[in-house]
């Protein structure tokens, strides 16, 4: 190229491709566009490139070249001209940047772009963009440089530069700071590093990116459990040597999960301790998402497995509830029985339970002693009936009816139906607190509101759903047909998809003539998890999901707790993060 000539290549063979890269694309079939760029140096800021030299190659074969000069807009420094031979003349009818971008950018279009140190290449490229209102298209990128770092030892090559990287491959074009030779001289050198990836088992574009990046050695060597699992909903379970179950998750495709604990985003420290154990990969295909939500919820509950850190064990739940004999108190306990009328719950843990009991002790002059109190015989009373608190029932101030109409049956209505008297109660002594300036008392008062207020909305949606005997819900499913599932008392019972253009009421018939039997039973969950049924709650409520037969109708209470959630949504809002207990 003459000093003061312009020259800028023809896109030879350049046929732009018709979707986005599958990282599972094998490294033959892959189209890769190698780049180089010459700047004036300094930092990227919009400008500064002076070359561009782009090679399209798919297996071993050129696809296309674009070449250009830049003009950056500004002199070009001595070194910079000393170094590549571009000067100042040459530049001058050169296009700037934003007249280059469009053809560059439709170049790369569907490809994996390459680059030698490639943050640096695709740093300038992306501040260009920015700078000049194009779109950057993310396109992934493959390092030679990282490559070469992973794949060859310093007994083989003393340094990752492209000069040696050159030699050591014997290209065919020899590196000499002009963006279109370097471009091709990275070329053949990713051609040799392909090569040498496979003594490393990675033969898609996706192994070779994370490949390039750091990851640890026992991920490396443990990436062969990520083959041969399917692209598809279902659950996975890491298990050890002995066959025990290490780490259960889900995905919506299974195989592409299981592969990102190998790569370089996987960063968490028991993963890698997990990762160190497992000796393989077991995965269970699944109609679709909430099936394999279900699954996983109910592996992890019955094998614990050591790296799951939630829903470990579902089954260890708490309840208020009040207890029998005359003048009842709230009592937290583990499980309620057919004779319990009135409860709240389930929690999670002790202090939601007792956070809650707190807030229905604030607003209803419910005893708080735990003495078994008589109808004939007086107990003398505690301090808290002596600052006003208890109408001590210890001491038959009060009379069993009058202490049912005051204390007892508020809770009972507002677990059951409407909480408005405990809130309007709780709400007044918020207002009365903040107005003498006890703020601190007042924001202990109001994280009692959230927590009863949690407790009842969560309650009564579990309540309508699992007094449902059985119920037939339809989402329309990605790629055509429909997501069908089947719940029974608030557990998921079967699940299947119906194929697309077919009505789905045969393949309703199917699933429920093999579906789990699911009998009634006491409580808000009494034949699932909280958390399945919670769950499955979700994916109805989607606006998507259809339902399509129940056996009977699912309504909440008109003046229910639901309607409070507005104010709990805002009073959680307001509260600490340490008020914060467990979600509705």
């Amino acid at each position: 190229m003459a000093e003061t000539e312009y020259v800028q290549e023809p896109l030879a063979g350049f046929a732009p491709g018709a979707g986005g890269i599958d990282p599972a694309l094998p490294l033959h079939a892959t189209t890769f566009v190698v780049v180089d760029l010459e700047t004036t140096g300094g930092a990227p800021d919009g400008g500064g490139i002076t070359e561009i030299g782009a090679v399209k190659v798919r297996g071993g074969e050129e696809l296309g070249v674009l070449a250009t000069l830049v003009n950056p807009g500004v002199p070009i420094p001595p070194f910079i001209t000393v170094l590549t031979g571009i000067t100042q003349a040459m530049l001058v009818p050169a296009p700037p940047i934003e007249q280059v971008l469009p053809s560059f950018l439709e170049f790369i279009t569907d490809a994996v772009l390459v680059a030698h140190n490639a943050p640096y290449d695709v740093g300038f490229l992306k501040a260009a963009c920015a700078k000049h209102g194009y779109h950057w298209p993310s396109p992934r990128v493959l390092d030679t440089a990282a490559l070469a770092r992973r794949v060859l030892t310093r007994d083989e090559v003393p340094n990752r530069k492209l000069g040696t990287l050159a030699a050591y491959f014997r290209t065919a074009t020899r590196p000499t700071h002009r963006a279109l030779d370097d471009a091709k001289a990275t070329v053949d050198v990713l051609h040799g590093l392909i090569a040498r990836l496979a003594g490393h088992r990675v033969d898609t574009v996706g192994d070779a990116i994370e490949f390039a990046r750091a990851v640890t050695p026992t991920q490396r060597r443990k990436r062969h459990l990520a083959e041969g699992l399917p692209r598809a909903p279902g659950i996975y379970i890491f298990r050890a040597a002995d066959d025990r179950p290490l780490y259960v998750g889900t995905s919506g495709d299974v195989a592409t999960r299981v592969r990102s604990y190998f790569t370089a985003a996987e960063k968490r420290a028991r993963i890698s301790e997990m990762l160190a154990a497992a000796e393989r990969v077991e995965a269970v295909e699944c109609a679709h998402s909430l099936e394999a939500e279900v699954r996983e919820l109910r592996l992890i509950a019955a094998h614990a497995p050591p790296y799951n850190r939630r829903s470990k064990f579902p089954e260890r739940v708490l309840w208020l509830k009040l207890t029998d004999g005359p003048y009842p108190r709230l009592s937290v306990v583990r499980a309620i029985s057919p004779g319990d009328a009135a409860y709240l719950g389930p929690f999670s843990s002790r202090r939601a339970a007792e956070l809650a009991a707190a807030g229905f002790h604030d607003a209803v002059p419910l005893r708080q002693c735990t003495h078994r109190l008589s109808l004939r015989t007086v107990t003398p009373a505690c301090a808290l009936a002596e600052l006003g608190r208890c109408p001590a029932p210890c001491e038959h101030r009060i009379t069993p009816e009058e202490y049912d109409v005051r204390a007892v049956a508020p809770f009972r209505t507002a677990t059951a139906s409407d909480p408005r008297p405990v809130v309007d109660a709780l709400l007044a002594r918020i207002d009365a607190l903040s107005g003498a300036q006890r703020y601190e008392e007042a924001a202990v008062a109001r994280a009692r509101l959230v927590a009863v207020l949690r407790a009842t909305v969560r309650m009564q949606r579990l309540t309508a759903l699992t007094g449902i005997a059985e119920l037939a819900a339809a989402r329309p499913a990605a790629g055509g047909g429909w997501e069908l599932a089947l719940v029974r008392h608030g557990r998921l019972a079967g699940a299947g998809v119906s194929p697309p253009g077919v009505h789905p009421r045969p393949t309703i018939a199917a699933i429920r003539a093999t579906a789990e039997t699911v009998l009634p039973g006491h409580g808000p969950v009494p034949r699932a998890s909280a958390e399945e049924s919670e769950r499955i709650l979700s994916w109805l409520e989607r606006p998507e999901t259809r339902l399509v037969e129940m056996s009977s109708g699912w309504a909440s209470p008109v003046a229910g707790a639901a309607r409070f959630r507005d104010l709990l949504r805002k009073a959680e809002n307001a509260a600490s993060p340490q008020s914060s207990t467990e979600s509705p």
